[in-house]
């Protein structure tokens, strides 16, 4: 799209751009591989002198459009979609680490994503140090070692709801010659844009709210071409030195702003396979193109929610950020003054127990491993997706074993709000 738009345009029209008596609708290229004419031709592609589409597994006409819809609304400059979120996180820090480097990690972020860095990566090498995200800058930096090559935190923790002070991260990573990385699973680009406070690389699972229907996993990653790997040669050699399986290219000096994607897609990509398939990236911009309309009133309905279970009897604690009273409404109001996404978490007085008592007993809401699309749902994170974790870990993550992962859905606010009640008798 040549000219700027306001984000309720860019969900509808940006990505696929169809000539004369070509579809409106976005294509599905459902195809392995894509023809040539001459071998010279399809050398270049692999030589990454031309660009191009010659096999699915590194890119697809499909993917590239809704990759580019996600990039716009982001404020980005390069974009990609990966098989899944968790993919994409990995793909993140992978681009610039290798074996002997150091990550800094927040606390609280997704169960999946601490045990993918703190164990999965550790065995690969990739050593990683855990910060409380509402540390003073002080302590932070005090985590910082020679070796470490990004941070990387969520806008929104799953399912902590501690909002991360973007800027203070920002700060603290450029100080350290390291990008920050943020994943933006929970407000999406409607609600925030962490590039515009200061943070390097966004990450997505594309799995919820993009989505919004549960119908496909996918993930995402944006850069905003801001970082400049080239003032640190010796820190990100993958990107600023020879890639011997590319004849010696150096991504920084051929692809510009453009290299940190190049790499993931030409290097990563190729060597690992996390695409997402076509189909799923066309399903996932049929949700793209409902996000704006979507995300308000996700937020709208939590508000409600959250504000009927505070008043309620039999609850312990409520933790939403977009509560007056709530310990992070200062920085939602700063960094997603739309609205503060779709989930809340609360605890009863009766317990973990309780807790299980009163989700067997919802009826709107479903019990699922999933969270943030159209249909409410719920989810004990301690019993399924945090299981793995030790109970230290979780509180440190910020998940207490009684915490319930509410995920607001876009239905009449007031028959959620019935069947929690319905419920919640029930305990």
């Amino acid at each position: 799209m040549k000219r700027e738009y306001a984000k309720e345009t860019v969900c509808i029209q940006a990505g696929w751009q169809p000539g004369k008596g070509e579809p409106r609708v976005l294509p599905i290229y459902q195809s392995t591989t894509f023809k040539y004419e001459t071998s010279e031709q399809m050398g270049r592609l692999f030589d990454l002198e031309d660009s191009g589409y010659f096999y699915t597994r590194l890119q697809n006409p499909t993917n590239d459009c809704v990759a580019s819809k996600i990039c716009e609304l982001e404020g980005g400059v390069a974009a990609m979609l990966t098989s899944s979120g968790q993919a994409a996180n990995y793909y993140a820090v992978f681009n610039i680490c290798e074996a002997g480097d150091h990550v800094v990690m927040s606390s609280c972020v997704y169960g999946g994503t601490f045990n993918l860095l703190a164990v999965t990566m550790k065995k690969m090498g990739i050593a990683c140090t855990v910060v409380d995200p509402d540390a003073d800058e002080e302590t932070l930096a005090a985590a910082f070692r020679p070796n470490t090559k990004c941070v990387l935190a969520e806008t929104l923790a799953n399912p902590a709801l501690v909002v991360l002070d973007i800027e203070k991260f920002a700060r603290i990573a450029h100080a350290n010659q390291v990008p920050l990385i943020v994943d933006n699973t929970f407000p999406t680009p409607i609600l925030c844009n962490p590039i515009k406070w200061g943070a390097d690389i966004v990450t997505h699972s594309t799995t919820k709210y993009m989505d919004g229907h549960a119908m496909c996993v996918g993930g995402a990653i944006v850069d905003s071409g801001n970082f400049d790997w080239s003032l640190y040669p010796d820190k990100f050699p993958g990107l600023t030195t020879p890639d011997e399986s590319y004849h010696g290219i150096v991504y920084t000096e051929k692809f510009g702003k453009a290299a940190y994607i190049t790499k993931a897609t030409a290097q990563l990509m190729r060597d690992l396979g996390s695409i997402q398939s076509p189909q799923n990236a066309f399903l996932l911009n049929v949700g793209l193109e409902t996000l704006h309309l979507r995300m308000p009133r996700h937020s709208e309905n939590a508000l409600a929610v959250a504000e009927y279970l505070k008043n309620h009897d039999k609850v312990a604690w409520v933790k939403y950020p977009g509560l007056k009273d709530d310990p992070y409404h200062e920085l939602a109001a700063k960094y997603m003054p739309d609205g503060a996404s779709g989930v809340v978490a609360f605890g009863l007085k009766g317990g973990r127990k309780a807790a299980e008592a009163m989700m067997d007993k919802l009826e709107l809401a479903a019990i699922v491993t999933h969270v943030a699309d159209a249909r409410t749902c719920v989810l004990h994170p301690a019993s399924h997706t945090h299981r793995q974790m030790t109970d230290e870990q979780l509180l440190e993550a910020g998940v207490a074993p009684d915490l319930i992962r509410f995920s607001v859905g876009i239905e009449n606010a007031g028959d959620i709000i019935k069947d929690l009640e319905q419920a919640m008798s029930a305990v």
